[in-house]
């Protein structure tokens, strides 16, 4: 009787030993993770300090000086955080995510569209990666020290950069690609009170007008356009680690007319702080418009319409002449 009550208070023991050990440890992994929590949030605070003045910047040169070494700090400080608490080096953290719905979809057999893919949210997880890849090609470009935008402007505290201007393939058509990023768009972030989902709201409207000039400076054409084809106005959902406070859009073109020698730029940003204030912004710039960026002689403006201008506008000799008189 007293072997079998030793082995019982031997389980005993043996049972809230476990509990406890189960129990620290659970308490350990939630300090780390409270820990990690804590200290990205403080380099996000940090690098939204440090970006302030160069969202004002009006030295483009200085500007670019300074956006790189800003950008090899906040990736060391990325780097020393994941060595500290563990990270996922290769920031696909979103398509692992992607691929476990999927399978819980497809386990779930959930009903189906007419090409076997699943409905809801995880109905086209290819388009999911491909917007991933697109953001974290930039990611990359700002990680390894190759963000040098070449044009870039500041107006109202907001920054807008032109990344790059290549002719890229697009299918089997030439396109004018202007990938941007713009700085410092008001942000605001609203809970659901049925389900305590969170979602964060940036305030960016874009208005872009590209004026196709010719070489004595006269109005050939101009195109106009809304928002960026391809636009993301919280990078933070896809990659964690991006850096805060910024929205990525991209413009493609057409090649212009062989008679075009500049391409005027102009960019209009509005956006709405959530205390009620409106920020309009407007970026101008003036692009010497290169060979590959042309059609050949004879090679027809696709999509162009015919409009009716006034001599001043297609001409600014004839304006300046008028305004002497």
């Amino acid at each position: 009787m007293n072997r079998n009550l030793a082995i019982v208070l031997l389980v005993v023991i043996l049972g809230f030993s476990a509990a406890g050990v189960v129990g620290y440890r659970r308490t350990s992994e939630a300090k780390a993770q409270s820990g990690k929590e804590i200290a990205y949030l403080r380099l996000k605070v940090d690098a939204l300090e440090r970006l302030g003045w160069m969202r004002s910047d009006p030295d483009p040169d200085g500007y670019k000086n300074d956006v790189k070494g800003f950008l090899k700090w906040y990736f060391d400080q990325v780097s020393t955080l994941q060595s500290r608490y563990g990270g996922n080096p290769a920031f696909d953290d979103y398509l692992k995510d992607i691929d476990r719905k999927a399978k819980a979809a497809a386990e779930l057999e959930l009903p189906q569209l007419p090409d076997g893919r699943p409905r809801g949210p995880m109905s086209n997880p290819v388009n999911r990666k491909a917007f991933w890849e697109w953001e974290k090609a930039m990611f990359d470009r700002m990680r390894t020290g190759k963000y040098a935008p070449v044009l870039t402007g500041t107006d109202k505290g907001l920054r807008l950069d032109v990344v790059s201007a290549d002719v890229v393939m697009v299918g089997n058509k030439p396109k004018i690609r202007f990938p941007m990023v713009l700085w410092g768009a008001q942000r605001e972030t609203r809970e659901d009170e049925r389900t305590g989902v969170k979602r964060v709201m940036t305030w960016a409207e874009f208005a872009t007008t590209f004026r196709l000039l010719d070489d004595k400076g006269k109005l050939y054409g101009e195109m106009s356009t809304g928002n960026p084809g391809m636009r993301n106005d919280y990078p933070e959902r896809l990659i964690a680690e991006f850096p805060p406070q910024t929205v990525l859009g991209q413009y493609e073109l057409d090649p212009v007319p062989a008679t075009v020698s500049v391409m005027e730029m102009l960019v209009s940003v509005r956006s709405h702080s959530p205390s009620g204030g409106d920020i309009s912004a407007q970026y101008t710039w003036k692009i010497p418009v290169p060979d590959d960026w042309r059609l050949k002689p004879g090679e027809t403006w696709e999509g162009a319409t015919e409009t009716t201008r006034t001599e001043e506008e297609i001409d600014p000799a004839v304006a300046a002449r008028k305004a002497k008189k």
